[in-house]
């Protein structure tokens, strides 16, 4: 008789409501793969968003991250009872994720820590830190001196990207639609703070502020993208790597009409992580993990929610009210 565990599994789409609790097989080790005791996951909005059956790919058990202890590793490559961090690879997308209570994880996309940090916070980096430093280090190559418009600052991903462009020096100019958030992103070292909107372009001309950035990081979507565009100095890079504005795509979009000349446009998708262009490996992670355990970079979960109430954490979720990283521990 095969092994069992316990999981969540989305049935049918819907509601947070539709989340059950099940009994199903515990997967077996793979040569290539890690087997990861879960300890604790994030929730992510993509996640919400397959629960929806608005996702182009999903997986019964969902959840694109999770953090753990490795309990199998056929190949020898982590050691078992290290401590890891387990994100995409196809979790929770074409294969199983984390919402379980174990996973089995491509090697590719394992990375092992040292950290007395309690799971429910090493859970609220995996994912946020992976996609904030490939956008702000591998893909815009913030350096030093650089002026750089985040928006969506007060998001999860915004935040991490804060606190990387911040560390490298740039002069970061930070967007959020909750003006009560303006004093904690200014002690996080952004020059100046703007409520997040469309026709941003004009109240920047209205401020009397610089139109044109070197860099701009945008988490909101395809609502702003051209705006965004707008808003990079020739030569300059524009990244869109969020979607907190919603999934509807860009209607009639002329880039001879709407696009300036020497603005590179570039796109980032977390489900690219761990691939040969996109190497966890090039992620400075246990660094990063440093600097939270020193007190330099806030990184607790805003929200910890226990297995058995994740229906509460998805309403959560759904509610775009969290103010950052909600996680569930079992």
């Amino acid at each position: 008789m095969s092994e069992v565990m316990h999981a969540v599994v989305i049935p049918k789409f819907g509601g947070p409501e539709v989340l059950e609790h099940q009994t199903v097989p515990k997967p077996a080790p793979v040569n290539g793969e890690v087997l990861i005791n879960v300890k604790a996951f994030g929730l992510n909005h993509a996640e919400m968003h397959m629960r929806k059956g608005e996702w182009d790919e999903w997986n019964p058990i969902t959840g694109l991250e999770c953090v753990g202890i490795v309990e199998a590793c056929p190949g020898g490559e982590v050691p078992v009872g290290s401590k890891v961090i387990g994100v995409m690879g196809g979790m929770g997308r074409n294969r199983p994720g984390g919402y379980a209570e174990f996973v089995n994880v491509p090697v590719s996309n394992v990375i092992s820590i040292e950290t007395s940090l309690p799971w429910e916070q090493i859970a609220a980096l995996p994912e946020v830190y992976s996609t904030a430093y490939s956008c702000v280090h591998t893909i815009l190559d913030v350096q030093a001196g650089e002026r750089l418009l985040i928006r969506g600052a007060t998001s999860t991903i915004g935040q991490a990207a804060v606190n990387l462009a911040v560390n490298a020096g740039a002069k970061v100019t930070a967007t959020t639609r909750r003006q009560e958030r303006f004093e904690m992103l200014k002690k996080m070292g952004v020059v100046d703070a703007i409520v997040e909107k469309d026709g941003l372009d004009s109240e920047l001309a209205a401020q009397n502020k610089p139109a044109h950035f070197d860099k701009v990081l945008n988490l909101i979507g395809n609502r702003v993208l051209i705006e965004s565009i707008s808003l990079t100095r020739t030569g300059g890079r524009m990244l869109q790597a969020g979607w907190l504005g919603g999934l509807a795509p860009v209607v009639d979009f002329n880039p001879m009409i709407q696009m300036e000349s020497g603005v590179h446009f570039s796109l980032f998708h977390s489900k690219s992580l761990g691939s040969a262009a996109f190497p966890l490996s090039g992620i400075p992670f246990q660094d990063i993990v440093r600097k939270i355990e020193n007190g330099a970079w806030d990184a607790k979960p805003t929200h910890v929610f226990h297995y058995k109430d994740i229906h509460e954490g998805h309403r959560m979720l759904d509610s775009h009210n969290a103010g950052g990283k909600i996680v569930v521990r079992r």
